[in-house]
């Protein structure tokens, strides 16, 4: 199944101003579509920096979602560091500068025009009703901080990712963790192939730990449901999603 790795980018990040709410969110829509998420990195606004992760994640997984850094501003350096990364020079999209003209204005200030700026080959697709298009250089999908902007922008491109689904059953348990782990790990022992989390719930009273199953396979998630809930005591079961 594909892979893929999410660099967010920005000091406001790192420094608590901005609490970042984009990767949460492409976490939980690549692993709708069957995309393996395998890491979330939080680097600063530092060109160098980029270019190395950029660089790192492009070589390790399948697809990379950048977020942040793509703005007018003086700290907005990521379409230079992605260059950097691949050692190419930065350029200035003519087919951005008039998608710029038309939203804005014929004329244009230095800020706006920086906004043209990407990698020299990156490709360009337009993403329906927004005016500015989404900016992918090889395997990295860059893509912008505020949040209402990436999450249109990821839903516009969004079907180029799937997979195959994972699929979840959850199962809300009765008992503390440490009374259920040798029915678990026997579980795994019986169905290796299981994504199996517990998840301990403190100042919760209907229940203590939240268990969840996952796979592929909707046969064999279905086997080890079963079989996780003949190796529980009915009355610990609070319920089963």
């Amino acid at each position: 199944m594909p892979s893929a790795g999410i660099l967010v980018i920005g000091n406001e990040i790192l420094s608590g101003k901005v609490e970042d709410t984009n990767s949460p969110y492409l976490s939980r829509e690549l692993r709708a579509l069957g995309v393996d998420l395998q890491r979330i990195l939080v680097i600063p606004d530092d060109v160098e920096i980029i270019a190395r992760e950029t660089r790192a994640m492009s070589e390790a997984y399948d697809y990379v979602f950048t977020s942040g850094g793509i703005g007018p501003t003086h700290d907005d350096l990521t379409m230079d560091g992605i260059a950097g990364a691949f050692g190419v020079p930065i350029e200035r999209s003519e087919s951005i500068v008039n998608r710029l003209q038309r939203a804005i204005g014929n004329d244009l200030n230095p800020s706006q025009f920086k906004m043209a700026q990407v990698p020299k080959g990156a490709q360009l697709l337009d993403v329906g009703d927004l005016w500015f298009p989404v900016v992918i250089f090889e395997n990295v999908h860059i893509l912008p901080g505020i949040p209402e902007l990436l999450r249109k922008k990821f839903e516009s491109i969004r079907e180029r990712f799937k997979g195959v689904p994972i699929l979840l059953k959850r199962v809300y348990v009765k008992r503390r963790e440490s009374e259920i782990a040798e029915s678990l790990n026997a579980l795994l022992g019986e169905f290796p192939e299981l994504m199996l989390g517990s998840y301990p719930k403190i100042g919760v009273e209907a229940f203590h730990v939240l268990l969840t199953l996952e796979s592929r396979d909707a046969g064999y998630l279905q086997s080890a449901l079963d079989a996780l809930l003949q190796r529980l005591p009915s009355e610990s079961i609070h319920k089963v999603e």
